[in-house]
């Protein structure tokens, strides 16, 4: 009897502190965003460049609202194909990174362009944070990852130079 008891005992302190030992980053475990919005194709528009940013960067702008805990962030130039039917990000966080996800609906067309992202986060706490982003058609490119210290800066730009296709057009 005193044996079970033990066992019983023994197993419930060992979940107890598994479960206590459970690490929640109060960083950025309450972090979420989305893409509230995305310019039209900027190249390839009846040969109309419209690049506001030199084509042979991709580059991120972001602002910190700290009274609402609201980072906005623009990436120019993220490249996906001319007709995307449709272009969405999905943010997660790891301890101290925020990865956003860029992706596209369907490839329709047989070529690439490139967009402007807008993209807020909610619930990010004023604290120093690794941002990066993973675009579909980057691989082989500088990556755009940066670190963002919101404790000394509440805005600021990152770019990352890309010269093959599409950038560089």
């Amino acid at each position: 009897m005193k044996a079970a008891i033990y066992s019983i005992f023994l197993v419930a302190t060992i979940t107890l502190l598994v479960v206590g030992c459970e690490e929640k980053d109060p960083v950025t475990s309450g972090i979420n965003g989305h893409m509230v919005n995305h310019s039209d194709c900027k190249n390839f528009k009846s040969g109309d460049l419209k690049f506001d940013t030199a084509d042979t960067l991709s580059c991120v702008n972001y602002a910190y609202d700290s009274l609402n805990q609201v980072l906005v962030m623009i990436h120019y130039n993220s490249a996906f194909n001319c007709c995307p039917g449709g272009i969405k990000c999905e943010v997660s966080t790891v301890f101290d990174t925020i990865f956003i996800r860029e992706y596209e609906k369907e490839q329709g067309c047989d070529c690439n362009c490139l967009f402007d992202l807008d993209i807020e986060l909610s619930n990010v706490d004023q604290y120093k944070y690794i941002v990066k982003f993973v675009e579909p058609y980057a691989e082989g490119q500088e990556v755009l990852v940066f670190e963002m210290d919101l404790t000394s800066s509440i805005d600021g730009e990152y770019c990352a130079v890309r010269k093959s296709y599409p950038w560089g057009e």
